[in-house]
């Protein structure tokens, strides 16, 4: 329940504070004096956007803070689940700032416009005269089946499995394409995969061809070095070997006499080991150094073989060619994986779209099964309203495809005169009949919404006398269980008010502002008059005040 509300620096507000109670409550005002600015504050609290034109004073910021009682309504999930502290008497703070930035607050805790939003639907039900034209829109028409066939629950399985659909639907739409491309690549991507695997490409090969070909192309001249260093160090004359094995021997002769060679004599038997076997790697390497023309001419063609291919797949080298044929490879095994991952999400689509048949039937239903009573209720409250023959029907369209809401379209059918069959809504009723029908839906499915609050911005336009008297005994009625604001500028409506607060606009030393305040008695009669005569406030008209509050 709304308990009070105050608002700083907002359009023609200057400060503002107002306590509300609970039950039936009016509020009343000349036309411009900030009614509908007073709904515009409100409004910022359940997540409508703001910027920088609703500030009176463009130096300073707005605030709008209202206190709610939601002790009896079971919200401390919602709490916990967005982090904010749970206190029964909860403040709801908006701020917007000189900047045109926007700040939201529960509890002093910073929240973001869609929680904002969705705590403010659990709290208060702001219906403006423009809410008048979603009567006739079908999905506002299902929505209130819904809400009064409790289908919530069902709602969210629906939805839920409605995302899986479209997701599933778009993945197998995205696998159609890229099979579709793949299949039209197929041959392309075939022929290069071929080309390279019949080149039987190696890691390193074309580095080992290039040196390969360096070796053989220049055979005569590394064989005869080879030959030459072998010769020195092999040359049965003075060879590096025989040099060395003498200075073995010499040392061998005086190592007894002359210790201090130990040493040297080592070192040198080491030097001669070293280039024994260094003269055997070089005969081995001479051995292996060949001078074939032939193998020369194949390993050539092969490097030119690599080359026209790294050309033809634009790539630096063979090793690229090496990394093209494992991504071809990657991609025909995609190609190929098509069909199984196509024909796996089908059966995923079929099975969800199953489940969804089956839920959207279960929907359809239970919205079916509260047609009668709900039709029924509604008209009951029609005939109070002064509409003794009115018709309210509910006609039911099964679509050919799923909506967010299942697959029913529903169309409100309303005839006001005796013997006129009910048509569309949109096209039969007028704006005193849609303002009916409305407040008769509302009262219908505020039972079922356990809304704390409920504000009527004029609901009751386009009616006067007996049927404003009676709309506004239908708010009263509602306020039995939950709190009714009604802001009107009929007297019928205004009199049925357990408290009646006047919108009006105050000169001050800043300026004209609006302001509101609670009625006592005797200004309630007086207001309820002037409602009644104009200006000009008769003896009748206060009679009259007299008599309408008192009938309350």
């Amino acid at each position: 329940m709304l308990k009070s509300l105050t608002i700083q620096n907002y359009a023609l507000i200057d400060t503002l504070h107002i306590d509300f109670s609970e039950g039936f409550s009016t509020i009343t005002g000349e036309t411009g004096a900030g009614k509908s600015i007073l709904l515009g504050a409100l409004s910022l609290l359940v997540g409508q956007r703001a910027d920088t034109d609703v500030l009176l004073d463009k130096s300073r910021k707005c605030v709008v803070e209202a206190v709610f009682d939601i002790s009896p309504y079971h919200l401390e999930s919602f709490f916990e689940q967005n982090e904010i502290d749970y206190a029964q008497q909860s403040i709801i703070r908006r701020e917007i700032l000189e900047t045109g930035r926007s700040r939201a607050f529960v509890n002093d805790t910073p929240v973001n416009l869609s929680v904002l939003k969705e705590l403010g639907e659990k709290l208060v039900d702001i219906h403006s005269q423009h809410q008048n034209s979603y009567l006739t829109e079908w999905g506002f028409q299902l929505r209130v089946l819904d809400i009064i066939a409790g289908n919530q629950p069902l709602l969210q399985q629906y939805r839920e499995l409605f995302r899986r659909y479209h997701e599933l639907k778009k993945e197998l739409f995205e696998l159609s394409q890229m099979a579709e491309k793949g299949q039209q690549e197929l041959d392309y991507l075939q022929h290069q995969f071929n080309e390279l695997e019949q080149a039987r490409l190696k890691p390193g090969e074309q580095d080992e061809l290039e040196e390969e070909i360096k070796v053989l192309s220049n055979a005569e001249e590394i064989k005869q070095y080879l030959n030459y260093a072998t010769s020195v160090l092999n040359s049965e004359e003075r060879g590096a070997l025989l040099q060395l094995k003498e200075v073995t021997h010499y040392l061998n002769r005086i190592k007894g006499l002359f210790p201090k060679v130990g040493s040297l004599l080592e070192r040198v038997d080491a030097i001669y080991i070293e280039a024994r076997d260094v003269a055997e790697e070089l005969e081995r390497l001479n051995e292996s150094v060949e001078l074939d023309p032939e193998k020369l001419e194949t390993v050539r063609q092969r490097v030119d073989f690599l080359y026209t291919l790294c050309q033809k797949h634009r790539v630096a080298n063979a090793d690229e060619l090496i990394a093209l044929y494992q991504r071809l490879t990657e991609k025909l095994q995609n190609i190929q994986s098509y069909g199984d991952a196509i024909e796996r999400v089908n059966a995923q689509l079929q099975e969800t779209t199953q489940k969804l048949s089956e839920i959207a039937e279960l929907l359809s239903e239970s919205r079916k099964k509260i047609v009668p009573a709900f039709e029924e209720e509604v008209m009951q409250i029609l005939r109070q309203l002064g509409m003794p023959h009115a018709v309210f029907s509910v006609s039911f369209e099964k679509l050919t495809d799923f909506q967010t809401t299942g697959l029913d379209a529903v169309t409100y059918l309303f005839s006001a005169n005796k013997q006129v069959p009910p048509q569309d809504i949109a096209k039969v009723a007028s704006g005193g009949e849609i303002s009916r029908v409305m407040l008769a839906l509302k009262s219908v499915i505020a039972r079922s919404l356990a809304m704390p609050t409920i504000i009527f911005d004029e609901i009751d336009t386009g009616v006067s006398g007996e049927i404003a008297d009676k709309m506004a005994q239908i708010m009263k009625t509602m306020a039995g269980y939950m709190q009714v604001i009604s802001i009107t500028h009929l007297p019928q409506v205004a009199a049925k008010g357990k408290n009646q607060y006047l919108v009006y606009k105050a000169d001050t030393a800043k300026g004209t502002h609006t302001q509101i305040k609670l009625l006592a008695a005797e200004e309630r009669i007086i207001e309820i008059a002037r409602m009644l005569s104009g200006k000009e406030i008769t003896d009748a008209a206060i009679n009259n005040a007299k008599v309408l509050l008192q009938s309350e």
